[in-house]
């Protein structure tokens, strides 16, 4: 397949309109104030300001440094530092004072701490919860690279919501994903289904790296097999023209969308959300309130 040249323009389905940016200037400076990051920015969310701008973050964790390096990814990857102790607590405060009832907490990967990570997911969750307790808190992990242990860790801290997403489909995993693995990826998923009582299991693909049809459906089939009950499905958008960002494959158009959404629904999932600009965060509060409805 042909890479579509990063200056192709975009399809007219991908040409968004600006928000209003009042409330978003305000979050940034909250944010700011607070001394703390979000995926929104490091990950060059393209919904960053209508997300901001209706009140809503997802918090990046332990640092902006990623001890990965994605070719679809857009965060600075390197030699992180050591985990701010004190974070937990500024994460609650804002998610108390932006008076969030959906707050998403997800990291960078660190495959530099002995766990992942987990136990520092576990404690702002508990933060979160204790400061604020009809929040719904959703979670999205690295794979914690297997290791059971930080999956339960996570687990024990009672997410409502635990998210990780495959992103891709296996063939792809080499060019895309060169340091994750596919059957760890989707193991970490079915140890969190495992957890007493079990949270929400949700997970995401981005399109338009150049798989084929038929793989799309084998990775839902597989997903449905460990019983998760989310998806989000989006396009993939070539965050820079550094060579370490793999180029748009295609781009998927708005009834392909909507055809992998009626298959996912038929294979049982619970909730979809597909779309170009979808993210495994974008709108993650009404998507659980539609799946939350009897």
């Amino acid at each position: 397949m042909q890479n579509i040249s990063s200056h192709t323009r975009l399809p007219k389905w991908l040409k968004k309109k600006t928000p209003v940016i009042g409330s978003s200037l305000q979050v940034n400076k909250l944010l700011r104030d607070s001394n703390l990051h979000t995926v929104c920015h490091s990950a060059k969310c393209p919904n960053l300001l209508e997300c901001f701008g209706r009140g809503t973050a997802t918090f990046l964790i332990m640092g902006d440094v990623c001890t990965r390096r994605c070719r679809f990814c857009a965060v600075t990857a390197g030699t992180p530092v050591v985990p701010d102790p004190g974070e937990p607590d500024r994460v609650a405060t804002v998610v108390s004072r932006l008076k969030l009832k959906h707050v998403v907490v997800t990291s960078v990967t660190r495959d530099d701490l002995p766990d992942g990570g987990a136990g520092f997911f576990a404690r702002t969750i508990r933060t979160i919860k204790k400061l604020t307790p009809n929040v719904v808190v959703e979670v999205l992990v690295p794979d914690f690279q297997g290791n059971p242990d930080s999956v339960k860790t996570v687990g024990a801290a009672r997410p409502d919501i635990f998210n990780h997403n495959l992103e891709t489909v296996p063939r792809l995993y080499g060019a895309v994903r060169p340091e994750a693995d596919y059957r760890r990826s989707l193991s970490v998923l079915a140890l969190a289904k495992e957890n007493d009582p079990a949270p929400v299991i949700k997970s995401g693909l981005l399109l338009g790296l150049g798989e084929e049809k038929p793989e799309v459906i084998e990775v839902l089939n597989d997903l449905r097999e460990i019983n998760c009950d989310m998806l989000t499905i989006g396009q993939y958008l070539r965050p820079s023209l550094d060579r370490k960002n793999v180029p748009v494959e295609k781009f998927i158009t708005p009834a392909e969308f909507e055809e992998y959404k009626k298959i996912a629904l038929e294979l049982g999932f619970s909730s979809v959300a597909s779309g170009p600009y979808v993210r495994s965060s974008y709108s993650a509060d009404k998507f659980f309130a539609r799946f939350s409805k009897p």
